[in-house]
């Protein structure tokens, strides 16, 4: 019976990343940007972990001029303040952080299919 039991294939979890202490998410020296699919085709693109110094609602200003997108500013209890975005902005999102010298490349991590 023990022999049974030890071959019995567990069930793979696609998110045991995001949840392990050690994968990094949410840590303070990461950025996460995120991509949540809503209904159909539309998507929302997160962007978190972004240093408390920073106005948050300016980089949402020119986020939104940048990449003719709506966004807003969400204060999540556990999160801490993140910007939200209509879209698949990910990389667009990623390379505005690094040319405006927000965040180094490598402090960048993107999640999403």
């Amino acid at each position: 019976m023990s022999d049974l039991e030890a071959q019995v294939p567990t069930a793979f979890d696609p998110f045991a990343d995001a949840n392990a202490e050690d994968s990094g998410a949410g840590t303070k020296d990461y950025v996460h940007i995120r991509i949540q699919q809503r209904n159909g085709r539309k998507s929302l693109t997160t962007v978190q972990g972004l240093k408390k110094e920073f106005s948050y609602n300016k980089i949402l200003k020119d986020l939104k001029k940048e990449f003719c997108c709506n966004g807003t500013v969400v204060q999540d209890h556990e999160l801490g303040q993140v910007i939200q975005l209509q879209g698949d902005q990910r990389k667009n999102v990623s390379s505005f952080l690094v040319q405006a010298g927000i965040v180094k490349k490598e402090h960048i991590k993107i999640h999403g299919f």
